[in-house]
């Protein structure tokens, strides 16, 4: 190969490489959606019932036919009258379609409003919500992505320094399963922060529900020290968002107390 030819070799494989290096960062994809490999399995467990009646099947051919017995089942009566339907405050769906704002747990006594304000009137919008991430761009993106519904808000303040934050972001999961993945979301990042404390949330099922402290706080120049603690977790449509705030560390018992109490609600 010639010099040029070399040098010609080498700038098309440059150009190339840029090029799929350009299209990469573009078309990259999201995080692998979950359910794919549970589907894969109910696959294979189905295809595992069909071989077995196959196989049953020749092997009861080649058998003489056996008598079966008499038929006899006890007459279960048949119910009158119409059930009777759940109450509003029975019937979870009811509950979760009604204004959710009702859901959230009430300010205890002596509570303020935060220096800062979250939403309108109890509501807070997919951008004010896609705001609060640091890469709120995609998250905006995500949450269209995830059917976004609506997100009611509350937040109080204790003291000077006790703040807490809890939304109640609702999707329409027309496609997928979107709050137990905004939960787990949820999971993932507060579980690998340093010097982080979690217990399971009791009454969410396994993994369902968690409550995070982080005993290490955030210091900046010129301000005090913030402690911060947090809690995620899901029912039905709903993803249950909860931080607290304060100057001093904050204990297990405030956020699991607080955090349950509003589970209770949902």
């Amino acid at each position: 190969m010639t010099a040029e030819s070399a040098e010609a070799a080498g700038v098309a494989e440059t150009a190339e490489t840029a090029e799929v290096a350009e299209t990469a960062e573009v078309v990259a994809p999201r995080p692998r959606r979950r359910g794919r490999t549970t589907l894969m399995i109910v696959g294979a467990a189905v295809l595992g019932v069909v071989a077995g009646v196959c196989t049953g099947y020749l092997v009861q051919a080649d058998r003489e036919p056996t008598a079966l017995p008499p038929l006899s089942q006890p007459v279960v009566e048949q119910a009158t009258g119409e059930v009777e339907p759940l109450s509003a405050t029975q019937d979870r769906k009811v509950k979760m379609n009604g204004d959710l704002r009702k859901l959230l747990v009430s300010r205890p006594k002596g509570a303020r409003d935060t220096e800062y304000t979250l939403g309108a009137d109890g509501w807070m919008d997919l951008a004010e919500y896609a705001d609060r991430y640091e890469r709120s761009a995609t998250t905006f993106d995500n949450l269209v992505d995830d059917e976004f519904r609506r997100a009611a808000v509350t937040s109080w303040r204790v003291g000077e320094t006790y703040n807490v934050d809890i939304f109640l972001v609702q999707f329409r999961q027309e496609s997928k399963a979107a709050a137990i993945e905004w939960a787990e979301n949820g999971h993932y990042w507060a579980g690998h922060e340093d010097d982080t404390r979690s217990w399971p949330l009791p009454g969410t099922g396994d993994g369902n529900g968690t409550v995070f402290v982080h005993d290490t706080p955030d210091r900046e120049p010129g301000y005090l020290p913030l402690y911060s603690a947090e809690a995620h977790a899901w029912r039905g449509d709903v993803y249950m968002d909860i931080a607290i705030y304060d100057s001093k560390p904050i204990p297990k018992a405030k956020i699991m107390d607080l955090a349950e109490r509003q589970m209770g609600k949902l």
